[in-house]
């Protein structure tokens, strides 16, 4: 019997790397859940339970492909959450013009918090942390006054509809989510615009040498995030049927950094994963709901989440150093 080489042997025996696990291992992880919930999980596999879950998870990856993006840039929104407040609280001031004006209104200021992150970042010269920590608290307060710190009910048909509403079978919510990464992935890997962003979080200064615009990637990249957490935020009210500036929204950056870090994307910046962003999203669910269904509490999930953070930061590291 032919012997194997020493060379050979340590082929068969090497594990994964970590770049292995930083590319592929959040879509290995939400395969290995599926199939968990599929064995051990009552009613896993029903269309109702996956709708839920996919409902469920449509805000969180809408916000988490703006994030994505200013991750790329070596950045982070911590507004996030308060421009959604902002948005379902500025809904019911501007429905009685009807639903188009009132979406118009709230993207709007969704994009304006946005271009005022990117302004004190780009051009002040603010670490992004700092920027958007101001209107993490600013832009909650600034809801709660235009709200009168009131929950109100929503019950214009046209807004409830995109949170009830299905298209061939698909939750309008959900349809939105799935157009729009399939719209950002273009951005990034198909235009000028995404290899400047890749560019800038690469190097900042190498690409403002070699003549990029890198204040106005900067704040476009911001803008962008702002506008696509108004619009998660419009979509969460629609679902709910109230406009709740106090809680809607809160602790949603966390969820969206989580994903954008479980699915890949390195917080030194340089780099863009749209899809492992999507699946981080679904990850970070369905972990949530599978600890839920088993009746495990929801601090559980909690831990679960900052573990699970700790070791896809690590990997990056460790990616990093070789």
């Amino acid at each position: 019997m032919t012997e194997l080489s020493p060379a050979v042997r340590r082929g068969a025996l090497r594990l994964p790397t970590p770049a292995w696990f930083q590319t592929y291992g959040v879509y290995a992880a939400v395969a290995v859940l599926v199939l968990f919930n599929a064995v051990f999980t009552d009613h896993f596999l029903t269309a109702g339970n996956l709708r839920t879950q996919l409902v469920q998870v449509a805000p969180v990856v809408i916000v988490a492909l703006g994030m994505a993006l200013v991750i790329g840039t070596e950045g982070v929104d911590l507004s996030v959450g308060s421009v959604m407040a902002l948005a379902t609280a500025l809904l019911p001031l501007y429905l009685g013009y009807g639903l188009l004006p009132a979406l118009l209104v709230a993207l709007a200021a969704g994009a304006a918090v946005g271009a005022v992150n990117g302004t004190l970042v780009a051009v002040v010269g603010l670490q992004p942390i700092v920027a958007t920590l101001a209107l993490f608290v600013g832009g909650r307060g600034l809801a709660l006054v235009l709200a009168d710190g009131r929950l109100k009910q929503i019950a214009n048909p046209a807004l409830l509809g995109l949170g009830t509403d299905d298209v061939l079978g698909v939750p309008v919510g959900v349809l939105i989510a799935g157009v729009l990464a399939v719209v950002v992935a273009g951005l990034v890997h198909r235009t000028t615009f995404g290899r400047q962003l890749v560019a800038v979080g690469g190097n900042r200064a190498a690409a403002g040498l070699a003549g990029l615009p890198v204040k106005r990637v900067l704040i476009g990249v911001y803008v962008l995030c702002g506008t696509l957490a108004a619009l998660a935020g419009v979509l969460a009210t629609a679902r709910l049927t109230a406009s709740d500036p106090s809680t809607l929204g809160t602790l949603m950056e966390l969820s969206a950094i989580t994903a954008v870090v479980v699915g890949g994307t390195p917080l030194t910046g340089g780099s863009v994963r749209v899809l492992g962003t999507v699946f981080g999203a679904l990850l970070m669910q369905l972990l949530r709901a599978t600890l839920v269904k088993h009746d495990l509490p929801d601090s559980t999930a909690q831990m679960a989440q900052a573990v699970i953070i700790l070791v896809a930061v690590y990997i990056a590291r460790e990616r990093r150093s070789r």
